[in-house]
């Protein structure tokens, strides 16, 4: 799976429009950027909303989230780019949201072995905004875009990002 351009996305023969960083492509990503990092990316993970989902059809790992799920973005704390329970002491992004972007969440190996601080945190691909609005660092689709191209992906499948 490949980043082609800032608005595409090739997989499995096929080419899907996406939306990235509303701050472009970076190889010297930092938190709070809003780009999207550029290298090769590992598929971790699948979190979605079971009462807005059915279960995701795909190879990877596949977990519910609640309403007490965030991932902590803050630097300074232990946690930092790792999931969490709310409340958390730390600065952090909620998981369960009112709109459906985190609907489906699939976590990308980025910054994550080990944990740099400041190296940016929750780099997702999840579902765009109907406008396709920039995201502040992730990878967005069409809902049923990514639920499509989810059913071909396992703990083997890289997505390559590079600068353009």
């Amino acid at each position: 799976m490949r980043i082609t351009s800032s608005n595409s996305l090739l997989s499995n023969g096929r080419m899907y429009r996406c939306v990235l960083g509303k701050t472009g492509v970076l190889t010297k990503k930092f938190e709070g950027d809003g780009a999207t990092p550029s290298g090769v990316f590992p598929l971790i993970r699948v979190l979605y909303r079971p009462d807005r989902m059915d279960f995701p059809e795909t190879h990877l790992p596949v977990f519910a989230l609640s309403p007490n799920d965030g991932w902590c973005d803050d630097p300074a704390h232990e946690d930092y780019n790792k999931p969490i329970k709310l409340p958390h002491d730390g600065s952090h992004e909620r998981l369960w949201r009112d709109d459906n972007i985190y609907d489906i969440v699939v976590v990308l190996a980025y910054n994550t072995s080990p944990v740099i601080p400041f190296m940016g945190s929750a780099i997702f691909i999840h579902f765009a905004e109907p406008s396709f609005k920039s995201t502040r660092g992730c990878i967005a689709l069409k809902d049923v875009d990514l639920l499509e191209i989810l059913k071909t992906c396992s703990t083997k499948t890289n997505l390559h990002v590079m600068e353009f």
